[in-house]
């Protein structure tokens, strides 16, 4: 369980601190990093299988459903990927931080919507004081808060698919990368043919960067995956803000994006809403073993 921890804190460590990796890469468009990030992640994840010997969930793509579900996984998770480093390399970290703050509110709200989960009341009471928090900031900077909605949305959906998915980490990270690999190669090759792009654009620090992007996309998945494995899904709940944490630190105190006024009473009611959640979530784990029978 102690390294079961240790391996989770890990995996939101780095996710808070990927916009210090994708600001190497400002000079290279979104899109384009995303292509990057999908073709090299597929190197990295294959090479793994290949040292694993982990080839039996190849039989599981014979089944068009299950194409079908990483097929619209993996549109998601490029399009939080897009998001993403779009946030970051426009002096909106904080935004991102947001989205992820948001993150487990929304769990609640599609497991409501899709599986017919009954939230308890003390998520629904964090659930209304979370909307009240995204209200607030819409209506003081005078537009929805996208880039937050944006991230927590994609996510979640991209979590509830995996959750009916029939493979684990690493090999759903291969087949969703497996499903937009051809296209990105396709634009990374047109791009190059017409003399443009980071393959012939850019000098080879960026290039490996780039290319790094692939490792540096599968580890934090990988340690993750351990970590579930490990420990109860209260203490990831409570881990899990390590990541945005981090990333409102960043925002502040190294990228100096505006924190104060009215946008801090936003997040301060996003924060009120979680510590209600977290707290819920303790005292229900608490008392689950006396209500049995």
């Amino acid at each position: 369980m102690q390294i079961g921890a240790v391996f989770a804190a890990l995996a939101y460590t780095l996710w808070g601190l990927f916009p210090l990796f994708f600001k190497r890469l400002a000079a290279v468009g979104p899109l384009e990093v995303v292509m990057h990030r999908t073709v090299w992640s597929l190197v990295f994840v294959v090479l793994v299988l290949l040292v694993r010997r982990r080839w039996a969930w190849l039989r599981a793509v014979r089944k068009p459903r299950v194409v079908g579900i990483f097929a619209l996984s993996a549109t998601l998770l490029a399009s939080n990927w897009l998001v993403y480093i779009w946030a970051v390399n426009n002096d909106h970290v904080l935004d991102a931080s947001l989205g992820y703050f948001i993150l487990p509110l929304m769990n609640v709200a599609l497991g409501y919507v899709f599986l017919h989960e009954r939230p308890r009341a003390g998520q629904w009471m964090a659930f209304a004081v979370a909307c009240a928090g995204v209200l607030w900031l819409s209506w003081q900077g005078g537009r929805v808060p996208w880039v937050a909605l944006t991230l927590a949305i994609t996510f979640a959906l991209y979590g509830l698919l995996r959750k009916v998915a029939p493979l684990g980490a690493l090999e759903g990270l291969t087949l969703e990368t497996l499903v937009l690999a051809p296209a990105a190669l396709v634009a990374m090759g047109w791009m190059a043919w017409h003399g443009q792009g980071a393959l012939v654009a850019q000098d080879h620090t960026s290039l490996a960067w780039l290319m790094l992007s692939g490792p540096v996309t599968a580890l934090p998945l990988l340690l993750f995956a351990a970590g579930a494995r490990r420990i109860p899904l209260s203490m990831m709940g409570v881990l899990q803000y390590i990541s945005p944490s981090i990333l409102v630190l960043l925002g502040v105190w190294l990228y100096d994006e505006p924190f104060a006024g009215p946008r801090v009473m936003g997040f301060v009611l996003i924060w009120i809403a979680l510590a209600l959640y977290t707290a819920e979530g303790w005292r229900h784990a608490r008392r689950a073993p006396s209500l049995r029978p």
